[in-house]
């Protein structure tokens, strides 16, 4: 069987990491190196999801495992 991302269950889950660890999405954005916020809101939206290089850099700054911030379908 193949593991599907639930790309709304994970904008949720690094949403609610975020509010819990007190930072902006302008925080966020500044810790990816990103010139824009652009792609932080596409991520919160569920429009897209972090690529493996930036859940890495996300999982430091939200002190989440990457499994902790990736929803997995059921």
């Amino acid at each position: 069987m193949f593991v599907k991302i639930d790309v709304y269950g994970t904008a949720n889950k690094i949403n609610t990491l975020r509010k819990e660890k007190g930072l902006s999405v302008r925080d966020v954005q500044e810790a990816l190196g990103f010139n824009t916020p652009q792609a932080v809101y596409k991520w919160l939206r569920g429009d897209s999801i972090p690529s493996v290089d930036n859940l890495v850099v996300l999982s430091d700054l939200l002190d989440a495992t990457i499994d902790e911030i990736i929803v997995r379908e059921k």
